[in-house]
């Protein structure tokens, strides 16, 4: 414990719990952006092994809480019908984690956060972007994308909840669905960087401490989202996922 706190002040602690509590708040609201608002916040301040060590916890536990919110039946409903998508999703991301060593990671995210700016754009100006019905070879094709991305840039969000709006999937299953997908993502991550080093003695605690902030702040987005209308959801939704794409361009240019 005491090398924990040699790491961080408690000032440094007290700006990370509230980064968490916003982080929360937004995931419970609309289902996603926890681990980019966190990720964000925390490498504001904090070294980046650090920032990305206290998000894993955090994203693990909302990600399970937010999948199982209606129940194991409604998340095991939920992973039956998407289940194509996440297998080919889960086969391209394991396939192209390879790749990661010889693709520029600034080409996967402009690859992501082009696309993305551009649907959530026509989305906001009123240009209907919708899949009516979609065929096993789209779901196939979204799920191989988002697979492929997800193992390069560790990024596979957007383009999932891109697919989701584009349905017009109603809002409690989306959040769910959502869940189901990154849940499963957050134990791949938590045992990728138990083998990295980046979760050790020294940074558990604070993954450990921030997940009582996020926890809060799911609490508190699940109450925004039960509140607003499906068309409000959306709207909130294109927002933050606009957000998120914009991000990504900045990252892949920056790089």
């Amino acid at each position: 414990m005491d090398q924990f706190f040699s790491l961080l002040s408690a000032t440094d602690l007290a700006i990370a719990f509230g980064i968490a509590l916003l982080a929360g708040t937004v995931k419970g609201m609309v289902g996603f952006a926890l681990p980019m608002i966190l990720v964000s916040g925390l490498s504001l301040f904090l070294a980046p092994e650090l920032a990305l060590a206290g998000l894993i916890l955090p994203t693990l536990v909302t990600n399970w809480m937010q999948a199982l919110r209606q129940g194991g039946g409604a998340a095991f409903a939920s992973l039956k019908r998407f289940r194509l998508f996440l297998l080919v999703g889960l086969v391209f991301l394991l396939l192209s984690a390879q790749m990661v060593r010889v693709l520029p990671q600034q080409v996967m995210f402009l690859a992501i956060g082009g696309p993305v700016t551009l649907f959530v754009l026509l989305q906001l100006m009123g240009v209907p972007l919708t899949i009516a019905k979609p065929t096993p070879r789209v779901e196939v094709l979204v799920g191989a994308f988002a697979g492929l991305i997800g193992g390069v840039s560790g990024v596979w969000g957007p383009p999932t909840v891109a697919y989701l709006t584009a349905l017009g999937t109603e809002k409690s299953e989306q959040i769910r669905v959502q869940g189901v997908i990154y849940g499963m993502g957050a134990f791949a991550l938590l045992f990728a960087h138990l083998g990295s080093g980046v979760m050790r003695s020294e940074t558990l605690p604070f993954s450990i401490l921030l997940i009582v902030p996020a926890v809060l702040g799911m609490w508190i987005g699940g109450k925004l989202h039960d509140r607003i209308d499906q068309r409000v959801f959306k709207q909130a939704t294109l927002i933050v996922l606009l957000l998120a794409a914009l991000n990504l361009l900045r990252r892949g240019f920056m790089l």
